[in-house]
């Protein structure tokens, strides 16, 4: 069971996932592209809930990069301390906003490369936002993504986050690439979870070693 899936093998297990979740979605509420960059970034090692929960205040209090660029740091932290990291996100918020006021004139970047120079901003956040905001494709690796492809054998359990992402765009048509994210992201976080995996009604058990042991155990 260690020989790697085949990218057919790949997109007949991402067509089971979507018959299993076919409204999978982007789960962050958001109105702008700025807004979702904020949310994006909050949600690091947190859950969209938790995010979703802090960023009506925190939208309503800074509408725009220049309004969040010139708050009080002390301020920003107390309208998300509920998530976690929040003391290192509010000074990745407040320099992200400076950044975007300053340099990019209030207007969140469609091309990678620009999102990729801004404080708190990695591959995932930035694949996310070109996916959500500007309908650009990507795969976004989060932790989910990475946990569903090194159980079905997708990729080595010893992959990067960056050989993940290469071997999904390899495997899966581009018009796909948003959709499938999401979809995946819905299968790791409903189904095939951290903890407590449902392994035993999965229909991809065939394929995935790490059920297979599982189930046995």
């Amino acid at each position: 069971m260690s020989q790697l899936l085949s990218q057919k093998k790949i997109r007949e297990c991402l067509l089971v996932m979507q018959e299993m979740f076919p409204n999978a979605h982007g789960e962050l509420v958001w109105d702008t592209p700025f807004h979702l960059l904020v949310a994006v970034i909050l949600s690091a090692q947190a859950t969209d809930i938790s995010v979703n929960k802090a960023t009506p205040a925190l939208f309503s209090a800074y509408p725009n990069p220049a309004d969040l660029a010139q708050a009080d740091l002390f301020e920003i932290e107390g309208k998300i301390k509920t998530i976690g990291l929040y003391k290192s996100k509010a000074r990745h918020l407040k320099a992200m906003a400076q950044m975007l006021h300053e340099t990019f004139h209030d207007q969140v970047p469609n091309e990678k490369q620009m999102l990729l120079t801004m404080p708190g901003v990695g591959p995932k956040t930035a694949n996310v936002l070109l996916g959500e905001a500007y309908k650009i494709p990507g795969i976004a690796v989060d932790t989910h993504v990475e946990r569903v492809s090194k159980r079905l054998r997708f990729v080595k359990q010893s992959a990067t986050v960056s050989e993940v992402e290469e071997k999904l765009m390899a495997a899966l048509p581009k018009e796909q690439w948003v959709k499938d994210h999401h979809t995946l992201i819905f299968f790791g976080r409903y189904h095939c979870t951290a903890r407590n995996p449902k392994c035993e009604v999965c229909p991809l058990l065939a394929s995935c070693a790490f059920g297979q042991k599982y189930v046995g155990q």
